[in-house]
């Protein structure tokens, strides 16, 4: 037996622990575990000596703005900078134009991801006021799941009212599948924006000031106690309070199955210290905290209440992001491409082990999105994605170098150690050395129900 790909000699990380055996892929799945002298003869080989072999990075939450504003970002070019920072696969969200919204735009989705992804994707339907009678039409159509904007956010989507809210969920929990939630209260934001423009408020801390963590931790609550009237999987969205993490697992200990991610701008700026010096480049929607936040963020993500590692990948051109009045400026920024070499950075740090970032990266997306065991795991059977890491690699994250159509970032200047120098989608070898070498290719994702 002649397979199409083996990898040899590298550290195979799992969340349970390291091993040190080969792995090998033939059409597109894994199909041989253990010692190298035991793997089958391969068509192409990979040796990783001193490099680590993780399962392929999941980013289970990206805006590659197709269709409706490719000028921002499309899926050929989000998808490759997803596979040059070491993603396999990612999450879409539906705040395109038109909204992912029912049967025939989930189809035109997944079609034109198909089209130009250089990895494997999955996409989620929106749910507003206007679409409850949709839910199990989007389902079939074939989504991972779904997401609601209880918050403000880019394309100014309708939230439902609390009753549309319930009613969603109670035919959400019939599939099976989760819903994510932008987590903010809209009429408290809205009134505090209100209020701090009628001050003359436009400097940068204004935006937090006018997003406060009460109103993030209100409408994680408000969702708790809906999920749990339901019976409703959840999810938190981009999860920037440390209330937050307490809070999940108190809708833990209730019985709700609710699910939490945060990302890296949560972790690691101090918005009182990084504000001022950025400006609206720092904007983000719920806004970057303070360093008690991050504290109680890390201690999430380490002992329970946070599950995953995210981006919101939110690309947006210089003319709508940088400007000096901040209620201008649009909120979010890329990070698909960043976010790997920062998280294998706080590894180096000693912040977390690199099987602690496996399960938050890699196995914990894969379950709470249905995705499991196809991705998210090295085993038999499973798809054969890996992100091939050198924990030793120095860089530093330049905006002209990203492969986003976005050429901006916070983390502009930042050194990092630990760089993806492979990333193989289903046996495909779709980046070497922070480069694409690969071929569209990516399909969608299938939920695991």
């Amino acid at each position: 037996m002649t397979v199409d790909m083996k990898v040899i000699n590298g550290q195979v990380v799992l969340p349970d622990g390291t091993h040190r055996m080969g792995v090998a892929i033939d059409k597109g799945k894994f199909v041989a575990l253990g010692l190298e002298a035991n793997l089958p003869d391969a068509r192409e080989i990979i040796d990783a000596t001193g490099l680590s072999v993780l399962p392929g990075l999941i980013d289970c939450h990206v805006h590659f703005r197709d269709p409706g504003f490719t000028y921002k970002e499309d899926f050929g070019t989000g998808s490759t900078a997803a596979v040059c920072g070491g993603v396999t696969t990612v999450i879409d969200m539906p705040n395109t134009n038109p909204p992912t919204q029912d049967e025939p735009t989930v189809k035109e989705k997944l079609r034109i991801a198909e089209s130009k992804s250089l990895c494997d994707f999955g996409v989620v339907g929106v749910i507003m006021g206007t679409n409850i009678d949709k839910v199990f039409e989007m389902a079939g159509a074939g989504i991972v799941g779904y997401k609601c904007f209880l918050g403000e956010t880019v394309g100014n989507l309708p939230s439902p009212d609390d009753g549309q809210f319930v009613d969603a969920l109670r035919q959400i929990a019939e599939t099976g599948m989760r819903i994510g939630i932008h987590a903010e209260n809209r009429q408290i934001t809205t009134h505090l924006v209100n209020k701090l423009k009628a001050q003359g408020r436009t400097d940068p801390l204004a935006h937090a000031d006018s997003r406060p963590a009460y109103s993030e931790n209100e409408a994680i609550a408000r969702c708790i106690v809906y999920a749990k009237a339901t019976g409703a999987k959840v999810h938190i969205y981009h999860m920037a309070t440390g209330e937050g993490v307490e809070l999940i697992r108190k809708g833990r200990e209730m019985g709700v199955n609710i699910t939490a991610e945060t990302s890296p701008h949560y972790l690691l700026i101090d918005n009182d210290e990084w504000a001022p010096k950025l400006g609206s480049l720092l904007k983000m929607n719920p806004p970057v905290r303070t360093r008690r936040h991050h504290e109680l963020l890390w201690d999430g993500l380490l002992n329970g209440g946070v599950d995953c590692i995210a981006t919101d990948h939110s690309p947006h051109p210089p003319h709508e992001k940088l400007k000096d009045n901040i209620r201008e400026a649009i909120a979010g920024w890329p990070g698909v491409e960043t976010a790997p070499p920062l998280m294998f950075t706080q590894v180096n740090k000693g912040k977390l082990t690199l099987n602690k970032l496996v399960q938050l990266y890699c196995e914990n997306p894969a379950r709470v999105w249905n995705m499991w065991p196809t991705k998210g795991a090295i085993r038999v059977g499973s798809d054969g994605d890996l992100t091939i890491v050198d924990m030793g690699r120095k860089s530093v994250i330049r905006a002209e170098k990203l492969h986003s159509k976005s050429k901006i970032t916070p983390f502009e200047g930042w050194e990092t150690v630990g760089k993806a120098v492979y990333t193989i989608v289903r046996g495909t070898v779709q980046m070497k050395d922070g480069e694409p070498v690969g071929k569209v290719m990516g399909k969608p994702v299938k939920p695991a129900l």
